[in-house]
Parts: C-alpha cells; sequence; structure tokens
C-alpha cells in the first residue's frame, strides 16, 4: 500500500483543517485555472481524506466568503505586510486570505482562525517557513477587527477595478454602490411554482413575491420540503424566472429552448402545455435537465445539438438564454468577478451573436424571440441586442410591460427591454442580474 503524505496525515489528524486546505486549494486552483468554485472543489479533494458532508460545507462557504469580500482582505493584508504582498510559497495566500475571511466575516472563533491557518501553513513543504509571519498577520487582523469593518468598502475594495468602471459607466455610481453591498450578502433561495403558488409559499414556509416566485426564509433541505417530491416546485432565482414568461407560451404553441440545461426555463414552458423543443448541446448538461422534469412530471423532446446548428420548422416562440459572463449572479458565484475579464466578455458577446443570428431563422412570421443572459455587462444585453436589430429588417422590439411581470418598472429600460439589477426587490433582499429583450418577428 502506497504510504501517504505526511501532510495528508497532519490535515486528516487536526479536526476542522481538511476543510480549510480544501478551501484553500479550491481558491488557489479557481483562480489560477480560471475556473469556477464548483469544479475547483471537485478537483481540489484530496482523494486520501474522505470529509463529511458538515466539512464540505464549511469549506465551500470559506472559500465563498474569502471570494466574495477577496478585495477587501488583500488590502488589509497589504496594510499589514512589510513588502504589501505575501511571498508565492505554496497555498501561503491562500491560507492566510481564507483565515482572514473566517476572522472578519464569518461565525468562527479568533483562535479557530488563526490556529488552523496556520497549521495549514506548517502542512505545506512550500509554505511553512511562514508559519511565524501567517500568525502575526492574522492575530493582528482579529485584533484590528472593529476598525477593519468599520472602513470597509465592497464598492471600492470588492468589485475589480475594470469592473467597476465599467458598470458606473453603464449604470452609474449610485447603482453600482447598492450592487456591491448586495453582492457581499449570501444569496436566497427562490422557488418557481408550479400550481397553487400561495399554497405551495404556506407549505415550505416562504413568502409570495410580486413577480410569482416563493423566497424561502432560510437554507432549508430543498428534497425536505413539502412537495418537492411531487414536483409542485423547482429551485430558480426569481430574476432567472422571469425571460421564459416573455414568450406567452400556451396549450399547443410550439416553443423552442435553445440552450435548454439545466432546465428550469424549458419546465416553466412546459408547464403552460407548450409543445416544447429543448436542445443542449452537452450529454451530460441534458442528463441534468432530463431528471429535473422527470421530477416534476413535465415533458419535452430533448435534442442533444448545437444551439447554433440546430435545424427545424420554424416555432411560435424561441427562448435563447444565452451563454454569458454570468456577471448578474457573482453574489451567487463571487469568484466571477475574480476569474473572468474583458477580453471573456468580448469572446462571448461574439458567439451569443451567433446564436441570435441562427434562433431568429427559427421563427415564424408573427412569432417571438426573448434573448436573455445573465450578466450585467452591456455586450451582452442591451448593446447586443440593439446592434443586432440594426442588421435587422423583419424583428422589431415588443416591450416588456413591468406588470407583465410584477416587477419595478425601473427594471424596464426606455428601449423595454428587461434589465434587472441585484438590488431590486431590494425590500425582499435582492435578485441574480438579468437582462432580456422581447423580439417579433414581422414580415420582411
Amino acid at each position: 500500500m502506497p504510504r501517504k503524505p505526511a501532510g495528508h496525515r497532519k490535515t486528516a489528524a487536526i479536526p476542522g483543517l481538511a476543510a480549510r486546505a480544501l478551501a484553500a486549494r479550491a481558491i488557489r486552483r479557481a483562480m489560477a485555472e480560471r475556473r469556477s468554485l464548483d469544479e475547483a472543489l471537485y478537483l481540489a479533494q484530496d482523494r486520501n481524506v474522505a470529509l463529511e458532508p458538515a466539512d464540505l460545507a464549511l469549506a465551500r462557504a470559506i472559500a465563498t466568503v474569502t471570494f466574495r469580500r477577496m478585495g477587501t482582505l488583500r488590502q488589509v493584508l497589504a496594510a499589514r505586510l512589510e513588502t504589501a504582498a505575501l511571498p508565492e510559497a505554496g497555498i501561503l495566500n491562500e491560507a492566510i486570505l481564507s483565515g482572514a475571511a473566517q476572522i472578519l466575516f464569518m461565525d468562527v472563533p479568533d483562535h479557530a482562525a488563526v490556529d488552523l491557518a496556520v497549521e495549514l501553513v506548517k502542512s505545506d513543504r512550500l509554505a511553512l517557513h511562514y508559519a511565524r509571519l501567517a500568525n502575526a498577520v492574522l492575530r493582528r487582523i482579529a485584533r484590528d477587527r472593529a476598525a477593519i469593518l468599520d472602513t470597509a468598502d465592497p464598492f471600492l475594495h470588492d468589485l475589480p477595478e475594470w469592473l467597476r468602471e465599467r458598470w458606473v459607466a453603464a449604470y452609474g455610481e449610485a447603482a453600482v454602490r447598492e450592487i456591491a453591498a448586495m453582492f457581499t450578502r449570501p444569496p436566497h433561495v427562490d422557488l418557481t411554482p408550479f400550481r397553487d403558488p400561495a399554497g405551495v409559499a404556506a407549505a415550505v414556509g416562504g413568502v409570495l413575491l410580486p413577480t410569482g416566485s416563493i423566497r424561502l426564509a432560510d437554507q432549508s433541505a430543498i428534497p425536505s420540503l413539502p412537495g418537492y417530491a411531487e414536483g409542485t416546485f423547482q429551485v430558480q432565482d426569481a430574476a432567472s424566472a422571469l425571460p421564459a414568461r416573455l414568450l406567452g407560451a400556451g396549450a399547443g404553441a410550439r416553443i423552442l429552448d435553445l440552450c435548454a440545461a439545466p432546465g428550469g426555463k424549458t419546465a416553466q414552458l412546459a408547464a403552460t402545455g407548450a409543445d416544447v423543443t429543448s436542445v443542449e448541446r452537452s450529454a451530460q448538461r441534458a442528463e441534468r435537465l432530463r431528471d429535473n422534469l422527470a421530477r416534476l412530471g413535465l415533458s419535452t423532446a430533448l435534442v442533444i445539438a448545437d444551439g447554433a446548428t440546430f435545424d427545424a420548422p420554424p416555432f411560435d416562440g424561441v427562448l435563447l438564454d444565452a451563454p454569458c459572463s454570468a456577471t448578474g449572479t457573482i453574489r451567487r458565484h463571487p469568484e466571477i468577478a475574480w476569474t473572468k475579464n474583458f477580453e471573456d466578455i468580448l469572446g462571448l458577446a461574439r458567439s451569443q451573436r451567433r446564436l441570435i443570428d441562427h434562433a431568429a431563422t427559427l421563427v415564424r412570421p408573427g412569432g417571438r424571440l426573448v434573448y436573455a443572459t445573465c450578466s450585467l455587462e452591456p455586450e451582452e444585453g442591451e448593446d447586443q441586442v440593439r446592434e443586432w436589430l440594426a442588421g435587422q429588417s423583419d424583428f422589431v422590439v415588443e416591450p416588456v410591460v413591468a406588470a407583465e411581470l410584477g416587477i419595478d418598472p425601473g427594471a424596464v429600460t426606455p428601449d423595454g427591454f428587461l434589465r434587472v439589477l441585484p438590488f431590486h426587490l431590494g425590500e425582499w433582499g435582492g435578485v441574480d442580474g438579468f437582462f432580456a429583450a422581447r423580439l417579433k418577428r414581422v414580415a420582411g
């Protein structure tokens, strides 16, 4: 039997250390490889250390909070280091960042956060010589916590400068300050009910929002909620539930969902009684979609194909929820702010244009095309649609009406587009950022 490295034995032997080690490794992989945190947590798991579900949840929580307040944490460390930067030494940076996140922003005793971060540094042969530095810096942060929290500014510190400047240009400083503040808070869990919304809300102990979604009061175990097994609802952010409704799908309508997985919007469309074709390029993601529909007791014609080349007779309505930078979901996936860049946005915008071009050919005259992204970037939203329409003679904007969705009129732009910002529905705790445009094909 092969021997396990000493570091593996040590992290397994000290309670709580394996979870911290996983969090630190996941942060490192997400940043270095520009991966989602979900992917990084999976890939960073030590196959020699079997973690309990509670430890896995703790690792995720630590990594999430570290990304959520990454800018503040970096500034705090820089102010307390002689060189303003930590040496590049194994897991050192991630161990101290995640330790500081626990001290400042999590309900973790200072001694546990400091001691376990130091033990993590000692367990890494490349970092162990900096254990005393880690101990001193983290203890100073714990001592200065009140002053740090008094001066922490999410707008200035927790949005990368390039992203902050873009958003200020698009939405104004006041709005971006509200967005930044919203991103520091854990996201809510919303449900889309498929029947008796008020009854479902009462059964699960949630609040029925003006948009028709149900917001849970806490992070309940979803499969244990009343009605889950019976398919009375699905988990879906309140903003994400809006674009599918813009198609006005109903019984007998032929509807195409062109980038369908994981299946939330496809389920909404199928629940109207429409004849839905769901197109998904990834067979693996299509399995998740199929499982979701099975639980809900819904069915669609599921096709494994590239949305940019799929061909069929024209449909009454086409939903294109296009792959995007997902910057509207930073509250839910805070690593996005630190793993995406402007070049990613431009590349995605080019792919979106190809998808829109093709999706338009699949809409019958008089039919609707709804284009949506969970992005806050104009290149993936307003600018994308305006530029595309400039080259079209047979599509026009069918303006969104706030009342049809139960949303604040401020979420509808002068062009008639839907632009949900994270602080909308603020009295209920906010939502993901989303964009949607409803376009109608007319005789060209």
